[in-house]
């Protein structure tokens, strides 16, 4: 039996805070925040553009009901728990937006060579990291391998606004990237309303444009992967760009002495086992960079290293080794870390 003194800590894998430096206020920012897809959203924006705070919180909080609506697995009657459910090979067919988030979660499925698989979430359930409770025992080789044969996306096609499985079973998380999305769609929104200097933060994924309260550019502080205090690793300012993150040092049990992170290799089936601690993406669309941080924790330093690189991806690798939390860079993350430097 796993000991249930061990605790599951729902919280977000990898929080990037605002800092706040101090520093006289040029303008007036509003802030406001409200719960979203299991977490929270935060937002502030220049006072002095848009619409009243109030008009602009609404039209947020429609539009997050409206993605948690199509794309969470948590709520049975979702748009994407209906598709789960769905028994048959037939097309079955989704909003635009859900089309939009499986699109790109295939590419970077296949950018990463696999390890980013939104079909996975079997195998999620299986440990007791999704909707469904943490098992009694350990999950035993045969188990994962027999629920391994429902997992893949070569089992799933997207064709315009339909879609289809090819195992009855198969079913689709989009968990590691539907916040991002979120945020990219919260963030489009409030440049349409004519913000040009504001930050939208959902579950740790962030997204922001123009400068902040002192008007300069938005810093954001990466915390240090610690499970009993928080403490920062580095801070970095980005420019228009959004930020993700992800880890395995607070979503996770123990049994016997093992620790169990709430990421699976979907190549194996099994929680990673690894001395990869966490994963920082910078890119302009945060539904990239969400997907992309999951991905590269996923597979390991040296692979996260190669395929950063081979792709030109702004990244940063923190991992424990011999005891020490060491860093590795690539693309343009060392030029952000400087940014925030001469500021």
């Amino acid at each position: 039996m796993i000991n249930p003194r061990i605790i599951l800590i729902p919280l977000t894998l990898l929080m990037l805070a605002l800092l706040l430096w101090n520093k006289a206020n040029t303008v007036d920012y509003i802030h406001f925040s409200g719960p979203t897809m299991g977490t929270v959203y935060n937002i502030k924006v220049r006072s002095d553009v848009g619409p009243e705070a109030a008009e602009t919180q609404e039209a947020v909080d429609n539009m997050l009901a409206e993605i948690n609506s199509l794309m969470s697995t948590y709520d049975t009657s979702s748009e994407l728990s209906r598709f789960n459910q769905w028994r048959s090979a037939e097309p079955f067919v989704l909003s635009e937006q859900t089309i939009v988030v499986l699109n790109e979660a295939i590419r970077l499925g296949q950018l990463s060579e696999g390890v980013l698989d939104v079909t996975v979430g079997p195998l999620v359930n299986l440990w007791g990291f999704g909707p469904q409770a943490r098992p009694e025992v350990i999950p035993d080789e045969q188990t994962i391998a027999s629920i391994r044969q429902k997992v893949g996306l070569d089992k799933l096609n997207v064709s315009q606004n339909q879609i289809t499985k090819s195992h009855p079973d198969l079913y689709v998380d989009l968990s590691t990237i539907a916040k991002g999305y979120a945020v990219d769609a919260v963030a489009e929104l409030l440049s349409a309303y004519g913000h040009q200097n504001y930050l939208v933060e959902i579950g740790g994924e962030m997204r922001v444009k123009g400068v902040s309260a002192n008007d300069i550019g938005w810093r954001i502080a990466i915390e240090k992967p610690l499970t009993t205090e928080r403490d920062v690793q580095n801070v970095i300012a980005v420019g228009d760009n959004a930020v993700a993150s992800s880890g395995d040092y607070r979503n996770y049990f123990e049994e016997n002495g093992v620790r169990y992170s709430h990421l699976i290799d979907p190549r194996t089936g099994f929680p990673i086992q690894h001395n990869l601690v966490a994963v920082t993406v910078v890119h302009p669309s945060s539904m990239t960079a969400d997907g992309l941080a999951t991905a590269l924790n996923v597979m390991g330093k040296d692979d996260a290293l190669r395929i950063a690189s081979e792709n030109n991806l702004d990244v940063m690798l923190i991992t424990r080794e011999n005891g020490e939390f060491n860093t590795y860079t690539t693309g343009k993350f060392e030029q952000y870390i400087e940014a925030a430097r001469s500021r």
